[in-house]
């Protein structure tokens, strides 16, 4: 039996490829004792310094309430602080610590890792046209480039996890 020519399969290839991927991810932010969701977290306070807990949970696509745990989490091991906000009073900011900027680093680096050895296989100009083709129509879809959004979710409170 004959295989399909391979663009009638490129949604499940993609599909597949995203759920290796995340899979990956996730045994590598395991070993330094994160979930993906510790790991976006950094990546977006990191990226976005001084967002509220509102502000992140509305990011995320999240109920607040769902969002404090993982906060809570953050913070019991040093790597995200809750600062009181210097233009609101009755809010707080999260802002990475010292340590949090440390372990991003660490992400970075394992994120890049993770990539390199994901897109192996291909050249660098294919690794680039890949890389334009999947923007291209993560932005015809209106993805959000800085985390997963599971858009057919039916509970909206369970926080997303964030891109590598």
């Amino acid at each position: 039996m004959d295989s399909p020519p391979p663009s009638k399969r490129t949604a499940f290839l993609l599909s597949q490829l995203g759920a290796l991927a995340s899979s990956r991810f996730a045994e590598r932010t395991r070993e330094i004792g994160l979930t993906p969701s510790d790991a976006g977290v950094l990546r977006l306070l990191g990226r976005a310094p001084g967002l509220s807990q509102r502000a992140l949970a509305d990011r995320l696509g999240a109920v607040p309430s769902r969002v404090v745990p993982l906060i809570d989490s953050l913070e019991a091991r040093g790597l995200v602080a809750r600062v009181r906000s210097r233009t609101d009073r009755r809010n707080y900011e999260l802002r990475l610590t010292a340590e949090g900027a440390k372990v991003l680093r660490t992400l970075r680096e394992i994120a890049e890792k993770h990539e390199a050895e994901l897109l192996a296989p291909l050249t660098g100009e294919q690794s680039a046209q890949l890389g334009t083709l999947l923007a291209r129509l993560s932005g015809a879809h209106a993805l959000d480039t800085d985390l997963h959004r599971d858009v057919g979710r039916e509970d909206p409170g369970t926080p997303t996890q964030p891109q590598q």
